[in-house]
């Protein structure tokens, strides 16, 4: 347990240290020191709540990859979750959002930080669209699978298996809760809401098409292939994750150094928690638990669409999450007990 949480721990103190010095730059004071030095704990809290199903969709996947990929995913990967997602990605909406260059958006976000928040709280429901339809394909993808022999909530997911016999089910489902959210929505928000959503569908539909094209010497499916398909599936899905913890946030500091502070320290440790559950084959031992995440994760693509109407605390988000994993794992606990016991 030590060594696969030596690194993050690490990253934890320097990053908490690093928090506090900048909440001290920009206050002067010890109070403002303080202030920063938690806000970068809450954030990083929050970020390891929201992505655990992440860590176990991730584990799912990484079984089933070539070493050297795995390797590449749990070195390069963090340095895109990191770095990436936390830094460029705000900073890339804000440039396309204001439509200034990179430079001026880090200006904007050191100067002008309010400024630079209301720029991203804007741009919220577009992003919320997108990453609600990539993240409700890949939750269907798993539930709408024909060949699925595990059910865990088996009056739902043995039905929902049948509905995987119609072609593009999971996609037509999408459109229409797409559409259906959209109708609460002014005339101005419903094209952008629909066009991000379009998009969210369109990258899935990509991303499994380039995977299966890029691992079809596998023979496998781009969800489980080796290589790089599968590499590319796991870095959007892991941004898709992002989308709403970067975004919300702001809703606790209007510093994106601050942010990328707190929310880096928590994707270290989803990382961490990849690795144990690989390691340690855990989901080989707890056969729910995936149906959980994916439950978790099904449950998230609803709460991003519905955030487009209203705002919904990432607290909430974050304990419907942990409540369906946690259901998953005593699921799994007595189903072992009667496997034990028979």
């Amino acid at each position: 347990m030590i060594d696969y949480f030596k690194w993050p721990a690490i990253v934890t103190v320097l990053g908490l240290f690093l928090g506090a010095w900048l909440g001290w730059s920009v206050s002067g004071t010890l109070a403002g020191a303080a202030g920063a030095f938690f806000i970068t704990a809450i954030l990083s809290i929050l970020e390891i709540s929201l992505s655990f199903d992440n860590a176990i969709v991730n584990a799912n996947k990484l079984r089933d990859m070539s070493p050297i990929w795995r390797q590449r995913f749990l070195t390069w990967g963090i340095l895109i979750a990191v770095f990436g997602m936390r830094i460029i990605f705000p900073l890339a909406v804000v440039c396309i959002a204001a439509a200034i260059s990179p430079w001026a958006a880090v200006q904007l976000a050191w100067s002008e930080p309010s400024e630079y928040a209301k720029i991203m709280s804007q741009a919220h429901m577009s992003i919320a669209a997108f990453g609600g339809s990539f993240l409700m394909l890949v939750a269907l993808d798993f539930f709408l699978d024909t060949k699925k022999e595990v059910h865990w909530a088996l009056w739902i997911e043995a039905r929902s298996a049948l509905l995987g016999n119609v072609k593009g089910a999971g996609v037509a489902i999408v459109l229409a809760l797409l559409l259906g959210v959209s109708m609460a929505l002014s005339d101005e928000q419903q094209a952008d809401f629909v066009i991000a959503g379009s998009w969210g569908i369109l990258t899935f539909l990509a991303v499994s098409s380039l995977g299966h094209f890029l691992d079809r010497s596998t023979g496998r499916d781009v969800a489980v292939s080796g290589g790089l398909g599968a590499f590319l599936y796991l870095e959007v899905l892991d941004a898709s994750f992002s989308f709403d913890g970067v975004v919300g946030a702001f809703a606790l500091t209007q510093n994106l150094f601050i942010i990328a502070i707190g929310l880096g320290i928590g994707a270290m440790y989803v990382r961490a928690m990849t690795i144990m559950l690989v390691d340690n084959r855990t989901l080989n031992d707890y056969r729910y638990l995936e149906h959980g995440a994916f439950y978790a994760i099904l449950a998230l693509s609803m709460i991003m669409f519905l955030q487009a109407v209203f705002h919904v605390p990432e607290i909430v988000t974050g304990l419907i999450g942990a409540g369906l994993i946690c259901l998953a794992f005593l699921s799994s606990l007595r189903f072992n007990r009667r496997v034990e016991h028979s």
